[in-house]
């Protein structure tokens, strides 16, 4: 199964209903109207065997055209480092025939979660250093090599700021406006570049000869990959901008359960028609054929 050669590509992120079974999505996407899946990996089994996801392409015509490298701590059967989990996600991208993968720049810090003998919880940020540093560097020494030796495109994500009172913390290294302008190919979310208050249309203006594969959703002031239109960044202008310029690369909605209102399944449908809809008006999306 593959796409014509005319506009890009649009897909939906699994991502946006993690709490629904793999094939379920798959059978959702079908019927909302997307040409293709972006698969993120995690510890179920079914988001990273090859012969499974093969069947899945099969039986909806919908092909894989993007991966999303794991970042959950426990990925059973997988290492923990990320090197080796990004080496063998792009290794199924191959598999799959799967042009893209996303990968997140490297931690910081995460979260520590205090829970009192009342029930609140706090958070507490402790550095990541080990793991983080070492991923950096890979990502600074010896990506180009890697890069050189596989089609499938490795693309780092830009990352969201978060808020401390009137401070923006910067939990990912290059995840800041413009940290990854040292990298060729490019993942642009415009969910998380709301929350560092910066013009999507500038940055894409920026980054555009990078930016290789995009993640799309609308963003509030306060949370993030909500469904398009509802929240304040200017996704029609930008989706229009990407058709104007010949981006050919894959344009994937990533939303969330909690918007997509996951509880009742003709809610979802219905949204999910919906930004299929919005993307087409913008003329976005190709024609599958066999």
């Amino acid at each position: 199964m593959s796409v014509d050669s005319n506009g890009p590509v649009l897909a939906l992120s699994s991502g946006s209903l993690y709490s629904y079974g793999l094939e379920r999505v798959f059978e959702l996407a079908a019927w909302a109207g997307f040409d293709g899946m972006e698969v993120l990996i995690d510890g179920r089994w079914d988001t990273r065997q090859a012969d499974y996801l093969r069947g899945l392409q099969e039986r909806y015509s919908l092909p894989v055209v993007s991966l999303h490298s794991p970042f959950v701590l426990r990925v059973d059967g997988w290492e923990r480092d990320e090197v080796s989990r990004l080496k063998r996600t792009v290794a199924l991208a191959e598999e799959l025939g799967a042009r893209t993968v996303v990968a997140h720049p490297p931690l910081r810090w995460h979260w520590a979660f205090i829970i009192t003998t009342g029930g609140h919880h706090w958070r507490l940020p402790l550095p990541w250093w080990r793991n983080g540093r070492e991923y950096g560097r890979w990502l600074q020494e010896e990506l180009a090599d890697f890069q050189a030796g596989t089609p499938v495109i490795i693309a780092l994500e830009n990352m969201p700021a978060r808020h401390w009172g009137l401070w923006r913390l910067q939990r990912f290294r290059f995840g800041g406006p413009m940290g990854l302008e040292r990298f060729p190919h490019l993942t642009l979310d415009t969910a998380h570049w709301g929350t560092w208050g910066v013009d999507i249309l500038e940055v894409y203006e920026r980054l555009k000869e990078r930016v290789a594969h995009v993640h799309l959703s609308d963003y509030d002031g306060d949370k993030e990959h909500l469904l398009l239109g509802k929240g304040r960044l200017p996704l029609r202008e930008f989706l229009r901008k990407l058709v104007a310029d010949g981006f050919a690369g894959v344009i994937v909605v990533e939303l969330d359960p909690r918007p997509l209102e996951a509880a009742d399944e003709a809610t979802v449908r219905r949204h999910l028609k919906a930004a299929c809809e919005f993307c087409r008006q913008q003329g976005v999306g190709r024609r599958l054929f066999a």
